[in-house]
């Protein structure tokens, strides 16, 4: 990245970080994923229950097979293999997990997460049950303002996962949100978390790249 630019994404950073602060909420920024994978060797102790949401950023750093190698109970939502019944029993056991990994479609420099869901598991999880959450984002993710963040998920997040998952949806033919009533939707469960009553049970984890969608 040029120099002048990773300047300015230094400051946002630094904003964002404080702004979460404010919100009771913890940011810590890492700078690659080989930093990331030593900081959760230092959070995450052997024998403590993990989980995680639906997320394409957890592939692309390698945490979902990150935990698959810990001695930790892991409640995969993605073993191989494993049934609806057996899927739908793992995000129950989530809400009992001491650690949550997911990511977020958008967070704003006010430390504000939105997400948008399909079933709600994920950000369910997010609002409550585990007693702590990481959030891990890339610089793509940051906007200005609660109005960027929907508009992210719009045009980005929600077309890309719908053609990620084959939906047969507009979006996946236009490019972009129509809010549409397609049986095929996933855009059904919305949510703005802008603050925590327990103080860091949520941190983001920033990274220094593009992640997911």
């Amino acid at each position: 990245m040029d120099q002048h630019l990773s300047a300015v994404w230094q400051m946002k950073v630094e904003r964002l970080m404080k702004n979460l602060e404010k919100n009771q909420m913890k940011g810590t920024f890492l700078k690659d994923r080989e930093a990331l994978q030593e900081y959760m060797n230092q959070q995450i102790p052997d024998g403590v229950k993990v989980a995680v949401g639906g997320s394409q950023t957890l592939f692309e750093v390698g945490v979902i097979e990150y935990l698959r190698t810990r001695n930790v109970t892991f409640f995969d939502r993605y073993e191989e293999g494993l049934s609806m019944e057996g899927r739908k029993e793992v995000f129950r056991n989530s809400f009992f997990a001491d650690f949550y990994f997911t990511s977020t479609n958008a967070i704003t420099l006010d430390g504000h997460l939105y997400n948008i869901d399909h079933v709600g598991n994920r950000v369910a999880a997010m609002l409550f049950g585990p007693d702590k959450v990481f959030v891990i984002i890339g610089l793509n993710k940051i906007v200005d303002t609660e109005e960027e963040a929907v508009g992210r998920i719009r045009s980005i997040a929600a077309p890309a996962n719908n053609v990620k998952l084959n939906r047969d949806t507009p979006c996946t033919k236009l490019g972009s949100c129509t809010e549409c009533n397609a049986k095929d939707r996933i855009c059904s469960e919305y949510t703005l978390i802008k603050r925590q009553s327990v103080k860091d049970r949520i941190e983001v984890l920033i990274l220094p790249t593009e992640l997911g969608y």
